[in-house]
């Protein structure tokens, strides 16, 4: 059972407590609770009874007087404020024999009545003024927040008190780390290059897919060099007051100049760093403005100041031009998806701290995790982690981590789907479809599972990873590949006649493969070694991509029906394939209706080597 984390005791708290005592104290002071009291006579009676000789012992408080007789039976009576008990005897002519006979006890309680007054007051007055303090407190609060509007939110380095993230501390990226290493130099010895002239750039700009380690390469930098690391989001500039982001750019800088050496980061810088002059706003956009300053700001820096701006960007095609030319961001650094040995060498980062069975070999994770990012291959261990807690297991195993990078890359497995015989079925000749059209073709990608568990929206699926890193890829890559996404349609119109939905999302990306053969390759004969169409994206009103044109209506014609003739040549293809290598399918379909998953080694048992793969 996990313990709620309690909230921090503040002070007003205290008083509010204070007060409510103070309340209820003088609430049950005033009640008068009751009980036995003493029999109150008049003054005549008492003196009656002096006189006779019944009283044996007196105690006078101011102009109370408590009196017990000789049978202690105790009584009150009251005399004047002013009036001596001696006076009061005297003046009835009580005989001084019979006084003195009585034990008579005077209390003094003008200090007490002193204090009886003062402190009602004087805690009043504290409690008042305590009241008035907070009051004050917190307006004054208020206006320093209304003052400190146009602050930068960015914490102040000396304050934070992180882990300084190293080089050591990056897997991969060697290149990337490369480049950065100089400015770590200039970060360390600025003396150095002072004296030969050289200019280190004022600013980096650190671009790659989300996940691969912008941000944590720039405090790689700033632990490395031992310097203040300035860390903002592009996104916290812009406020819906126009100046406000100019102010906080302003003043992110002035404090970078006090602690230089030092760096600063500016996070998805594409939030303010957009091309200007996208016709909203005119020029009294605020995100404009706030572009313009940091445009302003990072020409004013002084030769050599200490200061250098990063920032990091998974869209560097958005920027406005100012912003990348010479004396600005003037150096890129762009930071690709791991390969294979990095992918090793950044699971063995994240696998510290974790217990592994004696089985998993990083080696093996690495190669089925082609295209993942560092973040991904993070989130895949953790998902391990959580799954081995989840099953009451203490170590985690091989069969955890396939699961975890399937969770990860598809979604998790939706095993309480209730699906018809039919549909399974019918699944498991699309999925076998997929994989012995691309197995036989010679795909770059080789099949390492077959599934007919739903995962995410797909029934089905088909995992398939390249034989290695190579990023270049061919026309006949792409044939065999147009080709493998049909085979599943093609597998359900041999074996039911008929065809299903479940191939919408492979005709979709086939259709798109296919264009892009000859639109963006120049992989069409009829059509020449030339692109058509120019993707124009619009900076501002969303994510609105269009695509101008740069070719005739005849031409438009002719790229329709090379797009239509590569998917048919890929569907005939698909089908004598399917066809050639039934009985191989026959036997995949039984074994996944038997155990509804095929592994990569039972699956080379089931149709052999195959071709070799196409290189590029």
């Amino acid at each position: 059972m996990t313990k709620r984390k309690q909230k921090p005791f503040k002070p007003r708290n205290l008083l509010y407590i204070f007060v409510i005592v103070l309340l209820l104290g003088s609430l049950l002071s005033a009640i008068d609770v009751g009980g036995d009291k003493p029999e109150e006579v008049g003054l005549s009676s008492f003196v009656e009874r002096v006189k006779a000789g019944e009283i044996k012992e007196i105690e006078v408080e101011n102009e109370i007087v408590r009196i017990v007789t000789s049978d202690d039976v105790e009584l009150v009576t009251r005399k004047e404020g002013s009036e001596s008990l001696s006076e009061l005897f005297s003046n009835y002519d009580v005989p001084t024999e019979t006084v003195q006979a009585i034990a008579i006890t005077i209390k003094d309680t003008t200090t007490k009545e002193v204090m009886a007054r003062i402190i009602p007051t004087l805690v009043m007055a504290l409690v008042l003024g305590l009241l008035a303090w907070f009051m004050i407190k917190q307006i004054s609060g208020t206006q320093n927040k209304a003052m400190s509007f146009g602050k930068s939110a960015t914490k102040d380095p000396a304050t934070t008190k992180e882990h300084k993230t190293t080089f050591a501390d990056v897997a991969g990226a060697y290149e990337a780390k490369e480049e950065l290493i100089e400015v770590v130099s200039f970060l360390k010895e600025p003396k150095k290059y002072d004296a030969v002239g050289a200019k280190i750039p004022k600013g980096v700009l650190l671009m790659g897919r989300p996940g691969t380690g912008k941000t944590l390469l720039a405090r790689a930098v700033a632990g490395e060099a031992k310097v203040p690391f300035f860390h903002i989001s592009g996104s916290e500039f812009v406020e819906m007051f126009v100046g406000v982001g100019a102010s906080r750019v302003r003043d992110l800088f002035a404090r970078a100049k006090k602690a230089a050496p030092c760096i600063i980061f500016i996070d998805e810088i594409d939030a303010v760093g957009r091309q200007r002059g996208a016709g909203v706003g005119g020029g009294h956009d605020e995100r404009e403005q706030t572009l313009n300053q940091i445009l302003v700001e990072m020409d004013g820096f002084e030769e050599n100041s200490g200061v250098i701006v990063m920032a990091a960007t998974n869209r560097p095609d958005v920027l406005d031009p100012a912003l990348l030319r010479p004396g600005r961001f003037d150096r890129r650094v762009t930071i690709d998806l791991p390969d294979k040995k990095e992918r090793g060498e950044i699971l063995a980062i994240h696998a510290k701290g974790k217990p592994f069975s004696e089985d998993v070999d990083m080696k093996v994770i690495a190669q089925r995790t082609s295209g993942f990012s560092g973040a991904d291959l993070s989130n895949v261990l953790n998902e391990a982690a959580i799954l081995t807690v989840r099953e009451e297991k203490k170590e985690i195993s091989n069969d955890i981590i396939r699961e975890s990078i399937e969770k990860v890359m598809i979604g998790p497995a939706r095993r309480n789907r209730v699906i018809s015989e039919k549909e399974k079925k019918i699944t498991a000749y699309h999925e076998a479809g997929h994989a012995i059209v691309g197995h036989y073709l010679g795909s770059r990608d080789e099949v390492h599972k077959i599934s007919i568990i739903s995962r995410g929206r797909a029934a089905g699926y088909t995992w398939k990873l390249p034989h290695d890193d190579n990023r270049m890829e061919s026309k006949q890559d792409f044939v065999s590949d147009l080709a493998m996404m049909l085979g599943g349609r093609i597998a359900e119109d041999i074996v039911i006649g008929d065809i299903t939905t479940g191939a919408s999302d492979d005709l979709k990306k086939a259709t798109a493969l296919a264009s892009a053969m000859v639109k963006r390759y120049g992989m069409h004969d009829d059509l020449g070694p030339r692109t058509y169409g120019k993707a124009h994206e619009q900076v501002f009103l969303g994510r609105n991509i269009q695509e101008e044109r740069d070719y005739s209506e005849a031409t438009a014609a002719k790229i329709d029906n090379a797009v239509q003739k590569l998917v048919a040549d890929a569907q005939d293809t698909a089908r004598k394939v399917f066809n050639e290598h039934r009985p191989e399918v026959e036997e995949i379909v039984k074994k996944l209706l038997e155990n509804e998953a095929i592994e990569k080694e039972e699956f080379a048992a089931i149709v052999g080597k195959g071709p070799k793969p196409h290189t590029a």
